[in-house]
């Protein structure tokens, strides 16, 4: 039996946090998991928009990523120590707009200010150095969490060993922009909305519409053919009770401020932003990196992800072919679990 385990689910202040906007959040808290051996290499989780912190989990209740990550798993949590943060600007459990605004004593709400993908990283950066995490062996992530990871190796090169990137662009396309934009028209359209003041635990329809725009991006045409293939139930196509559920499922778990939030941050992810342009940016490199896309991902093109990966040194591409599309980086393991466990455990 392994012993000097962590096994935890905590919170962490980072005081203050300056944006790149200009604005400050006065107390930023930051919700963590953490598994693993004490003294192992630390590989960060970053997750995606509707992810968590809980990407290990238990065995009651595994995490999201746990295909991935575990004992004897191709991220062994035998072998790394894994902590995975909530994003600032989720809701569950690190600062967002369902905190507490200190000035108001009431929730921020959208007073919260504007964040980008790099003020999450900084957060994060703050946060580990309250835990004494002085260089991580790893970071890892797909789609929103891929954007982080991507900012990572670029504002704290030396901090980072190793890199790997999933279903993830260098910057997020108009095709992307486009699904965001009607997401958030969606909610923001919501007359229950009310400019962000929704009466809570109203569920939100417009929350439910926008989870549906996503999923549609999510996986592609053949998955969702070859799954309901025009079939009913009680005279309903069954694809539309699968989206309606999908819909209903995230409004329990998910805040609409915080969607909205994260969404913005998307959209504006962009690695070559203030740096040359992100073709620039990848020259700018300095650790090993894998790179994975996925057959059918309709916002983060293939093509242009092998493309970043020729642009960047010390850089390994992989494709993976599935009917899953983005969705894949959280799906089918046994198609490129392998790729990752190889580039982690291989020793320069």
């Amino acid at each position: 039996m392994i012993k000097n385990m962590y096994k935890e689910t905590n919170k962490i202040e980072i005081g203050p946090l300056l944006l790149e906007n200009g604005e400050s959040i006065p107390v930023v808290s930051m919700q963590y998991e953490r598994v693993g051996p004490v003294n192992a290499p630390i590989i960060l989780v970053c997750h995606a928009l509707t992810g968590n912190h809980l990407a290990v989990g238990s065995e009651d209740q595994p995490g999201w990523w746990s295909g991935l990550i575990g004992k004897n798993k191709s991220i062994d949590t035998t072998d790394f120590q894994i902590i995975t943060f909530n994003v600032l600007g989720g809701c569950h459990g690190s600062t967002g707009p369902t905190s507490i605004n200190p000035k108001t004593k009431e929730p921020y709400r959208t007073d919260f200010p504007n964040i980008s993908i790099r003020d999450i990283v900084q957060a994060q950066f703050l946060a580990l150095n309250q835990m004494n995490v002085s260089k991580l062996y790893a970071v890892i992530g797909g789609s929103l969490g891929g954007m982080q990871a991507l900012e990572w190796g670029l504002i704290y090169p030396d901090f980072v060993e190793k890199m790997v990137v999933l279903a993830v662009t260098p910057t997020l396309s108009d095709y992307g922009i486009a699904f965001n934009h009607i997401a958030e028209q969606a909610i923001t359209r919501d007359p229950a909305w009310q400019n962000g003041n929704y009466p809570s635990p109203i569920p939100l329809q417009g929350l439910e519409i926008a989870r549906m725009i996503g999923m549609v991006t999510y996986r592609s045409a053949e998955l969702f053919t070859e799954r309901f293939n025009r079939t009913k139930t009680d005279n309903k196509f069954s694809v539309n009770s699968y989206l309606d559920y999908q819909g209903k499922k995230l409004v329990k778990r998910f805040d609409p401020n915080s969607y909205l939030y994260l969404l913005q941050a998307m959209d504006t992810h962009d690695i070559g932003r203030n740096r040359g342009g992100w073709k620039e940016a990848c020259k700018k490199y300095t650790c090993p990196i894998l790179t994975l896309s996925f057959e059918h991902d309709l916002i983060y093109e293939p093509n242009v992800i092998a493309e970043f990966a020729e642009c960047t040194p010390n850089s390994t591409y992989h494709h993976v072919q599935t009917k899953f599309g983005h969705d894949g980086f959280l799906t089918e393991f046994e198609k490129w679990s392998w790729t990752i466990n190889e580039f982690l455990n291989h020793k320069e």
